[in-house]
């Protein structure tokens, strides 16, 4: 018996999270451990069936687990020696959610629920390792509760975010030297029944690409000679992707530079093209072909058939298990050229400007978080103009702006409550004025001037001359640095609204009104993040608006995030997938999309997910009242 015991104790040291804990914490563990022995075949777990009673510790073999969803086997994933098993049910308590089924004769150590539990509550390192696996999972593998069986009517392998670059690539990559003529491509090209070429250097580097288009645009428009080499016509520099990537990062790349191929890499050598009709084979749709459309609409009608299908896309995404953040991002992409487009339209509608100017993005926009349609938060930046030009000067951009404005109203974005947006005169505004607010605001940080800044400082430019943008960013960061009474103001304002949880860690909720038995994600959850991360920021010089990007880079420059940095992303990413996919809910049942949700409707898996959640914003929130405890107001 003190051998076998001895043998469980030297196992679980080698595997996390019992290697994070000390002998006797281990020996504790180790006397309630059982082993048992599974032959090829048997099935540990059921889906649907009682929930676990253990924590499985796998000795030796290995497990299979997955879900079975209308007579179709869904692989979620494999395990094998020093991997676990049975957590998520043994944690919800109410039932299995996916099949386990040993793949090999298997040996694993059964670890009762209890003695985990008291772990998770003892020992940090232990509900860290879990809560960071198990959001992993959560979001990576699409691994929560069913709304409905639509949601896992695609298979794994057919997931735009599961899926591989290399799976779909086409894999026959023909290349010519670059001073082969226009007219042997393109013979190739129809030869091979194919839409690219990849443009190779003397070295056989690749060094561009040309597509049907460039024929069509570059040639054929412009009559040119067809005994020029391709080198002349080609698009360059080429975008690239690894054959590892997953297919969305594919959509983003050729949402951000506009095209329709990428060359794929894989272990420095060329593996093949993926292109926007390979997307829209995987899928059935593809972002780009709604982007492709946004692009050659030349009238604002035009463009509000097409923005309507951004729900459309959003909706299909959250079904689809994708993380919130890879949503969001797809949405800024598509909602940013609808602005860029309807700016274009009121420069063609008052002519061009008389000096330069910069569209900039306010808020959830500015960070690059808006989920549904949100509302028009924006301002405007011009170049400082002559004293002589002044007036007329203004008079152009709020004509431009208000036109602007009205645009934007019919393509699905309500104006800002607050009049926050470009068509108001005081957001509308030289560079010089722009920094004399944003001095005002750091050095006189008293009421609304604390507000402002926390809607401001997430400004992203998103059209015209972005010099300007970056010259108040430069303005910005370099007079915020050491204004501690300021930034004490911003920390103040960060722990304000606590996380709705009481004494019990039960949660708190509206006792009546409108929103009875239900809680504000937005105000609760989400913005003391957003404005936690802004502080750090700040506080750092970090240029991002975006609260994840911001959370990486300040991974290696700030001590707290160092510490929290991935129980923070996961924390955001978690509460913005609860606030998608209420309020798609909600637009699905023709409601206005709001922040409320009843803590009733989650899993058993969710409330634990959301309870450790809150308890790491309070958390973060002692630690800003510690730093700032002389600037706490």
């Amino acid at each position: 018996m003190v051998k076998i015991i001895e043998d469980i104790m030297d196992f679980l040291k080698s595997v996390p999270p019992f290697e994070f804990l000390s002998d006797e914490a281990i020996n504790s563990v180790t006397v309630k451990t059982s082993m048992e022995y599974y032959p090829k075949g048997t099935h540990i777990l059921l889906q649907d069936g009682p929930p676990s009673e253990f924590l499985y510790v796998i000795k030796k073999g290995g497990v299979k687990v997955y879900r079975r969803v209308e007579n179709e086997e869904i692989v979620i994933d494999y395990r094998s020696e020093g991997d676990s098993f049975g957590f998520v049910s043994l944690m919800s308590g109410d039932k299995s959610r996916a099949n386990v089924v040993a793949i090999d004769d298997t040996i694993c150590y059964l670890i009762p629920k209890e003695t985990i539990s008291n772990l998770i509550n003892k020992y940090s390192e232990v509900r860290d390792f879990f809560l960071r696996s198990f959001m992993n999972i959560y979001f990576d593998k699409g691994y929560r509760e069913e709304q409905s069986k639509k949601t896992l009517t695609y298979t794994v392998d057919k997931l735009l975010f599961t899926t591989p670059v290399e799976e779909i690539a086409t894999k026959n990559v023909i290349s010519v030297p670059e001073n082969t003529s226009i007219r042997d491509a393109a013979r190739l090209m129809c030869e091979n029944s194919i839409s690219s070429l990849i443009i190779m250097d003397s070295q056989g580097i690749p060094v561009g690409i040309i597509t049907d288009k460039d024929l069509r645009r570059k040639v054929v428009a412009s009559a040119r000679n067809v005994d020029e080499p391709v080198k002349n016509i080609m698009s360059y520099p080429i975008i690239k992707i690894d054959a590892k990537d997953f297919c969305f990062e594919a959509v983003v790349r050729m949402l951000k530079y506009n095209i329709h191929h990428l060359l794929v890499i894989k272990n420095g050598k060329i593996e093949g093209i993926i292109t926007n009709h390979d997307i829209m084979m995987l899928q059935g749709f593809s972002p780009v072909t709604i982007v492709r459309d946004l692009e050659i609409q030349q009238t604002v009608e035009g463009l509000m058939n097409t923005s309507k299908q951004v729900n459309t896309i959003a909706g299909n995404l959250i079904s689809q298990g994708a993380k919130a953040s890879n949503i969001t991002r797809i949405i800024t992409e598509i909602n940013d050229r609808i602005v860029r487009k309807i700016i274009q339209f009121a420069e063609r509608e008052f002519g061009q400007p008389p000096v330069p100017y910069c569209w900039i993005a306010l808020g959830s926009e500015g960070r690059k978080e808006q989920t549904f349609k949100t509302d028009q938060d924006n301002a405007l930046i011009y170049a400082d103009p002559p004293q002589a030009q002044q007036e007329a000067v203004q008079k152009y951009f709020l004509e431009l702006t208000a036109w602007i404005k009205e645009n934007l109203l019919k393509c699905g974005f309500p104006p800002c409550p607050g009049d926050i947006m470009a068509s108001n005169p005081k957001w509308c505004q030289p560079l010089k004025v722009w920094k004399k607010y944003f001095s005002q605001w750091i050095y006189t940080p008293k009421g609304e001037n604390i507000n402002l800044s926390n809607i401001f400082f997430d400004f992203r430019g998103i059209y015209g001359d972005l010099s300007l943008e970056e010259n108040l960013r430069d303005y910005l960061l370099n007079i915020v640095k050491d204004q501690k009474v300021f930034l004490g103001y911003l920390a103040n304002l960060a722990v304000r609204n606590k996380p709705p949880l009481g004494f019990f860690k039960t949660f708190v909720v509206e006792k009546s009104g409108e929103h009875k038995d239900k809680l504000n994600l937005k105000i609760k959850g989400i913005a003391p993040i957003v404005d936690i991360v802004r502080l750090f920021s700040l506080e750092k010089g970090i240029r991002e608006t975006s609260t994840l990007e911001r959370i990486e880079t300040l991974k290696s420059k700030h001590t707290v995030v160092r510490d929290y940095a991935d129980e923070m992303a996961y924390a955001f990413e978690f509460l913005m997938f609860l606030r998608m996919r209420h309020q798609y809910e909600q637009v699905l049942q023709g409601n206005m999309p709001d922040n409320f949700i009843n803590p009733e409707s989650l899993s058993n898996l969710e409330k634990k997910l959301l309870k450790d959640t809150f308890q790491l914003i309070s958390k973060l929130q002692d630690i800003l009242i510690e730093r700032y405890k002389l600037m706490i107001i």
